[in-house]
């Protein structure tokens, strides 16, 4: 299984929906608690290519966005072959 790794912040419901889902599909994730200013924000940032916003989530180092993103790999049937991998 490859390697799932989440950005957030404490009280964000967009965190928690992405949580939520990868938690539904049984996929284990490392989360990185990253508060506006923290040295793991800035990680996220430059790792997703500019993006500020939380959660940013990573597939095996691959930038895949945030809960909306993850969301719609969802629906369009694309995230089981990435958490295949």
């Amino acid at each position: 299984m490859p390697k799932v790794e989440i950005y957030t912040t404490p009280f964000c419901p967009y965190c928690e929906r992405a949580k939520a889902l990868l938690t539904r599909k049984g996929v284990p994730f490392e989360e990185h608690d990253a508060p506006h200013g923290s040295q793991a924000r800035r990680d996220a940032v430059e790792r997703s290519g500019g993006r500020g916003t939380v959660p940013q989530i990573f597939i095996d180092g691959q930038a895949i966005g945030g809960s909306d993103e993850l969301a719609a790999l969802e629906r369009a049937g694309e995230l089981d072959p990435l958490l295949a991998a």
